[in-house]
C-alpha cells in the first residue's frame, strides 16, 4: 500500500475530520487532526480569511502541510445571515435553527446558500492554494432528519425534496460545499505536492 499524503486539518472537531477522509476517499491523502489544542481566534471579515487564520494555526501546531476551512449558511432573504456567524447566530444547533426559522416566518424568498472556504498551507504557513466550495438551496420551513448536523435539518438543496438532513452521508458527501471545495483541494494536492 502506497504511503499517503498526512495533512493535519484545522479543527477540534474529529466528526469534521472523519467527513473530509469519507470525501476523500480513494485519493492518496489523509487528513488527521491536529496534535495539540486547536483554538485559533476567528476574526477575518470573510470565510477565506477565516480559513487561512486557521490553516497557519494548524500549521504551527503541527509543523506539517494543514487545510483548514471556514464555512456557514448564508440566507439571501436576511441579507446573507448568519454568514460568518452561522456557528455563533446562537448558543446552541438548535437555538440557532429556531432563531433562523424565526427570522423567516413571514418572508417567501428561502433562496440561502452553504459556503465552504478552504486554505491549504506548507509546513510554515504559506499559502499554497485556497478554494471556495457553494451548496445552493432553500430554507424548510419544519426541520427534518437526523443525519448531518449544525443548519442541515432546514436546508434543502437544489435537486432535492427533503433536507441535506434526510440524505444518507455519502450523497450529502457528494453534493454539500464541503466537498465542492475539498475536491478542488484534491485535485491540487495531486497534481502539486
Amino acid at each position: 500500500m502506497e504511503n499517503k499524503i498526512k495533512i493535519a486539518f484545522g479543527t477540534g472537531n474529529p466528526h469534521k475530520v472523519q467527513e473530509v477522509n469519507e470525501i476523500s476517499d480513494g485519493s492518496n491523502i489523509e487528513f488527521i487532526l491536529p496534535s495539540k489544542e486547536f483554538n485559533p481566534i476567528e476574526n477575518g471579515t470573510t470565510f477565506l480569511e477565516n480559513s487561512l487564520i486557521k490553516a497557519k494555526e494548524t500549521a504551527r501546531i503541527s509543523g506539517q502541510i494543514s487545510l483548514a476551512d471556514d464555512s456557514g449558511l448564508c440566507v439571501e432573504a436576511l441579507g446573507g445571515e448568519p454568514g460568518l456567524y452561522s456557528a455563533r447566530y446562537e448558543s446552541t444547533p438548535q437555538k440557532r435553527i429556531n432563531k433562523l426559522l424565526n427570522n423567516l416566518s413571514h418572508i417567501d424568498n428561502r433562496r440561502a446558500k452553504f459556503v465552504c472556504a478552504m486554505t491549504l498551507v506548507d509546513g510554515k504557513g504559506n499559502v499554497l492554494t485556497q478554494k471556495i466550495g457553494e451548496c445552493h438551496g432553500k430554507i424548510a420551513y419544519s426541520q427534518s432528519g437526523k443525519n448531518g448536523f449544525g443548519y442541515d435539518p432546514i436546508f434543502i438543496p437544489d435537486g432535492y425534496e427533503v433536507t441535506l438532513a434526510d440524505l444518507d452521508e455519502d450523497l450529502k458527501n457528494k453534493i454539500s460545499h464541503r466537498a465542492n471545495a475539498l475536491h478542488q483541494i484534491i485535485e491540487f494536492v495531486e497534481n502539486n505536492l
